[in-house]
């Protein structure tokens, strides 16, 4: 018999939900899985990037100085670990800081 959406823990709700400051931190240690989506276009945003457009489960996101884009999807509330990865990366190459620190 099929089971119902997995509904996430309390702890891991409590790891989703970070402010954008304590969220880089964690994403560069290398903990990339498990990143609330909201919280990771949130975090692209506090970097300088702007959501250009929505095509399906695609957020593409550009960022005024650098000539990349990308692209961002949610599965089941989560982004992509590979995604994370490659935003980890423009943050690295560019050396970009985030704007807002709340």
């Amino acid at each position: 018999m099929g089971r119902g959406p997995r509904v996430p823990s309390q702890a891991e709700t409590t790891v989703l939900h970070m402010d954008k400051r304590k969220l880089l931190r964690r994403l560069a240690s290398g903990a990339v899985s498990n990143v609330a989506f909201s919280d990771l276009c949130s975090l692209a945003e506090g970097l300088g990037f702007e959501l250009r457009r929505v095509s399906g489960s695609h957020h593409v996101f550009v960022h005024p100085k650098i000539p990349e884009l990308i692209n961002l999807q949610s599965v089941r509330g989560r982004a992509k670990p590979y995604q994370v990865r490659q935003l980890l990366r423009l943050v690295e190459r560019y050396d970009l800081r985030l704007e807002d620190m709340s």
